[in-house]
């Protein structure tokens, strides 16, 4: 059974993309997606979905610590519905609350730069995001039919 998702972290700035192997064990990061149009982050998502033959769309919100949702969580949501009804695939959320700081806490064991490696964070994150969800579905916590084909 082959699985195809596509994992991200939606920043105000950047989108970090991620992207996992067919048999749904490793979520790897894909790319990061540069706000500049609306247009032009729907063209850029199109091509990996199409590339990738992608079914689910897995999101990271963020909630606050406390787990209520704030002014960028409601932000996250929105964007995520309207790419689902334009691409016509179903979302699922994964609390993000802390993949930028573990993906950051990578890049720092790695020897690399926090402020030359924004890109290679979010697409760290987003591939945490979508390793959490991978990790949630195989252990029976997700029930994610979707994905499967």
């Amino acid at each position: 059974m082959r699985v195809a998702a596509l994992g991200l972290d939606v920043g105000k700035k950047r989108i970090g993309v991620a992207g996992c192997d067919g048999t749904g064990l490793i979520a790897t990061g894909l790319r990061t997606i540069r706000w500049r149009s609306f247009q032009q982050v729907l063209q850029e998502l199109r091509e990996l979905i199409d590339e990738r033959q992608v079914q689910i769309l897995v999101v990271g919100l963020p909630y606050n610590m406390d787990g209520s949702l704030g002014p960028q969580a409601r932000h996250v949501q929105k964007f995520a519905d309207t790419i689902s009804g334009v691409f016509q695939l179903p979302v699922e959320y994964v609390d993000e609350r802390l993949t930028s700081f573990q993906a950051e806490q990578l890049i720092i064991a790695e020897g690399r730069s926090l402020m030359q490696n924004k890109e290679l964070i979010d697409r760290k994150a987003a591939s945490l995001i979508l390793q959490q969800w991978l990790d949630e579905r195989r252990s029976g916590k997700r029930k994610t039919p979707l994905t499967e084909c």
